[in-house]
């Protein structure tokens, strides 16, 4: 199952590719084909027989069902230019750091007599490359969504509430109720 942070760096990596991943059946069976070096693969990988793959590649059936058409797009777009995806995550992760857009709830856990109450907010921010690459680490590393919540929430607190050390510098912020988040490389 995916998640909503999951899917926003999924998406912004796949934000880098330079040319279009195939569109058709027949294309993105060849091209699962060539990359998992054969029929037998491909059809334990989409859970479909090995006959079903070979008709998709000589293109006696073109439309698969909805739930395979959606994994067959889906495992090709995840082997699709991964030296493309890797220089784009490696540049965000050595200089120049993620952009993020988020609307969440975020709440504090601050010193008595401050407000904590928590509150949706909008916040779009570049998040620093080393906070990029505990995200991008902790992604591979295959971590729930609350632990990536707090990797984010961690790098907003310091560039967003904190302000790089500038004020507030003993809250620590949770985020939580993700609405959307959009990540860009």
């Amino acid at each position: 199952m995916t998640t909503p942070i999951t899917d926003a760096l999924r998406t912004a990596a796949e934000g880098q590719f330079t040319r279009k991943p195939p569109l058709s059946t027949q294309a993105r069976a060849r091209y699962l084909v060539k990359q998992l070096g054969g029929t037998r693969p491909v059809a334990q990988l989409l859970g479909v027989s090995q006959r079903t793959v070979e008709r998709y590649l000589t293109g006696q059936r073109k439309q698969p069902p909805a739930p395979l058409a959606e994994k067959l797009e889906r495992e090709v777009r995840a082997r699709w230019q991964p030296k493309v995806r890797k220089r784009a995550i490696d540049r965000a992760t050595a200089t120049t750091g993620v952009a993020v857009e988020t609307r969440a709830t975020f709440g504090f856990d601050a010193p008595a007599g401050s407000t904590d109450d928590a509150r949706l907010r909008r916040i779009a921010q570049q998040l620093p490359p080393h906070t990029a690459a505990r995200l991008f680490d902790a992604a591979a590393a295959g971590a729930a969504e609350a632990q990536l919540a707090q990797i984010v929430a961690d790098g907003l607190a310091e560039v967003y509430f904190r302000t790089g050390g500038g004020r507030a510098a003993e809250i620590d912020v949770r985020l939580t109720d993700v609405d959307y988040m959009i990540f860009d490389l």
